[in-house]
């Protein structure tokens, strides 16, 4: 055994550990005064009032509601387009079918960031500022969506499509009764890293929000951190872990079904 392996697992521990520091550090400010916070007083008394300072200086509950809101528009969104767009590629024969799907890819290599001003303008024209459907709309025909459909459509034996369509189904039908249940694990994975995604967007949001109305946890923790209304890092801590909690719950708790779901929807 070279050095080199013997220093892997102390090299992955020393990563983890730089990894979760910062986690690690909310997590303990969250619950103990700032001083007692910034000084690692181990001795200090543990309190919940950071919690309550927090939850009473934002409105948590409507931006708790945009974001689940949001997620949950976007996901049903890319669940809709992603499955017929993968479909179509995968196993409905068009003229240009590949300079097509080159194209979908091709946004792939798009930052989001660069069309900002493009998708502002847009918005505005559609009258979507300041709406939760104006956030989601520019992310629901996600092209990495598309192409993990796809390989996960063409992974399904053509037999289940011939005994399908011989028995009398439509192409939608058999969209719905074959292709989609075979593509459960990977609509798993999918909706995880979407969830995940979009509950901690910012910077869009940021520029198309002007009011509470509809405005996601992410902004609405930045507004409440920011300098000009003070800045006392145990309850600013203790908003953070307020907003990642339902994320670290969820993982948490489907921390194996969100591996498996990654393990069978390998690209193949």
């Amino acid at each position: 055994m070279t050095l080199l392996h013997r220093l892997e697992p102390l090299l992955a521990l020393a990563l983890a550990v730089l990894w979760i520091s910062p986690l690690a550090f909310a997590f303990w400010a969250a619950f103990h005064a700032s001083t007692d916070a910034v000084n690692f007083n181990l001795a200090a008394p543990w309190t919940l009032e950071n919690f309550r300072t927090a939850w009473q200086g934002a409105p948590w509950l409507r931006y708790f509601l945009n974001s689940v809101i949001l997620v949950t528009t976007v996901l049903i969104g890319q669940f809709v387009l992603t499955t017929l767009a993968g479909f179509a590629f995968a196993q409905v024969e068009f003229r240009g079918k590949d300079v097509v799907f080159v194209l979908v890819l091709l946004q792939l290599f798009i930052l989001p960031e660069v069309l900002i001003v493009e998708n502002y303008k847009i918005a505005t024209q559609l009258g979507l500022l300041d709406t939760i459907l104006g956030i989601g709309a520019p992310y629901m025909a996600s092209a990495f969506g598309i192409f993990l459909m796809r390989q996960a459509f063409k992974s399904v034996p053509k037999e289940l499509d011939e005994a399908a369509r011989i028995e009398g189904c439509s192409l939608m039908g058999v969209l719905w009764r074959v292709y989609v249940p075979a593509a459960r694990p990977t609509y798993l994975a999918y909706a995880l890293v979407s969830v995940s995604t979009h509950w901690n967007n910012f910077l869009w949001p940021l520029v198309v929000t002007n009011n509470a109305s509809a405005r996601p946890l992410t902004v609405g923790l930045s507004i409440f951190g920011a300098p000009e209304n003070g800045v006392d890092i145990s309850v600013i801590s203790a908003s953070t872990m307020m907003v990642i909690a339902p994320l670290l719950i969820l993982f948490l708790a489907f921390q194996r079904q969100f591996v498996q779901a990654f393990l069978r929807a390998g690209i193949k």
